[in-house]
């Protein structure tokens, strides 16, 4: 049996299906691997490029800077949804090799880059790269719909666990190697993730040559549930993107230089995983998923007002520290349980389309927060990027109290 096929119903236990098979593990690991070795590779230069970038010409605009972090995901959201149609047309696998080795090239040209123009352009090739749809349908392609839910937690979490590391390693790498060094140290972990989907994970099956390349775009553009879910990941990424425009000149201007900013991240990071860890499966079971992620939403809302009021009464690193931990509690759990409520909310047939306009507007949040946050920065300083972002968190959770997400789907 293949890992794609439905296992046939057995009398041992209900647990029993909701156990993966080898190949689903398999399957699930691999690809949450691929996923946390481009992630990493993308958030490594995250903690450190606003203060790196101001050294090359061109580097003393903060609208530009804040434009090369974001012209990724420009690109990316440009690019999502026809690379994942080609997943569809021409096979998952080719597809995501593809993806990979322009991230590659384009990490390359970044190390090289003598300006800040381009970084830019190297930041546009490597979001040509855009194959997170196409990573997670090879993922539904390849795992029951009783397991779906558990695999794309895993890829979600490899992401949030990727964001992490990076925080607490970059000041670090950065300070041995230079933003160019963090660059070539991204083309290296992007080709081991090539090497593992040549390699480790599974073949991809076959589909019926009737599907390829259908999408039920109507039913993804107009499903309630999927939108919102959508503009949610719009949101989450734009804050991510904006509060780092910020984040390591508050805590510079702390008293922490740039070297020890992992001392930070680390607590920060430690303590919000301790109190995220084992709760989302749990409550999820019990029905309450839909109030865990407004509550996340919530805190991501606490860490903005939190992170400006600091700013503005001359922040502390024990306060800074403490809002990012109110962050990250937020962000990590919305980062792994959003994209598996999109896999299990859109219709099978339609899978393919819906996982693409998610990442679509995934990557529109990269760019959005890195561009605007530039901007903002130029026009008020950090105390005006915060104060927008907590707007933008309050409209997110007005949104989602008033239209609760569905209960989810019970496993076939």
């Amino acid at each position: 049996m293949t890992a794609g096929a439905t296992a046939p119903v057995t009398d041992e236990s209900t647990a029993a299906t909701h156990r993966m098979l080898p190949d689903e593990r398999r399957a699930s690991l691999a690809l949450a691997g691929v996923f946390a070795l481009r992630m990493l590779g993308l958030f490594l230069v995250l903690p450190v490029f606003a203060l790196e970038a101001v050294r090359l010409p061109g580097g003393d605009d903060p609208a530009r800077v804040g434009l090369a972090m974001g012209i990724y995901g420009l690109v990316q959201a440009v690019l999502q949804i026809p690379l994942g149609w080609a997943s569809d047309r021409y096979g998952r696998k080719p597809i995501i090799l593809l993806g990979l080795a322009l991230f590659a090239a384009g990490s390359l040209l970044a190390a090289w880059a003598p300006t800040l123009a381009w970084l830019t352009l190297a930041r546009a090739v490597q979001g040509a790269g855009a194959i997170s749809a196409a990573v997670t349908a090879l993922l539904a392609d390849l795992t029951r719909d009783a397991v779906r839910t558990k695999a794309m937690a895993l890829v979600g979490a490899s992401i949030g666990l990727s964001f992490a590391l990076s925080l607490v390693v970059a000041p670090p790498l950065a300070a041995a190697l230079g933003l160019g060094g963090l660059f070539v140290l991204t083309a290296l972990l992007t080709l081991a993730g090539m090497a593992a989907v040549a390699w480790v994970v599974p073949p991809e099956p076959a589909r019926p040559a009737a599907t390829r390349g259908t999408g039920g775009w109507r039913t993804v553009l107009t499903h309630p549930a999927l939108l919102r879910l959508d503009g949610g990941v719009l949101a989450l990424h734009t804050l991510q993107m904006a509060m780092w425009v910020t984040v390591p000149g508050l805590l510079v201007q702390a008293g922490l230089p740039q070297g020890q900013h992992w001392q930070v991240y680390l607590a920060a990071l430690a303590v919000s995983f301790a109190i995220m860890g084992g709760l989302l499966f749990r409550l999820e079971r019990r029905g309450h998923l839909g109030a865990v992620l407004r509550t996340a939403i919530g805190l991501l809302l606490a860490a903005q007002l939190g992170l400006a009021w600091s700013h503005m009464h001359g922040a502390t690193l024990a306060a800074l520290t403490g809002w990012l931990m109110v962050f990250f509690v937020g962000f990590n759990t919305l980062e792994a349980s959003q994209p598996s409520l999109v896999s299990r909310l859109a219709p099978a047939e339609a899978r393919g389309a819906a996982l693409g306009v998610y990442n679509t507007l995934q990557s529109l949040g990269l760019f959005a927060g890195g561009a605007l946050g530039g901007w903002l920065a130029r026009q008020g300083g950090p105390g005006t990027v915060l104060s927008c972002g907590a707007a933008l968190a309050a409209l997110w959770l007005a949104l989602a109290w008033r239209q609760p997400l569905p209960a989810a789907r019970s496993a076939s």
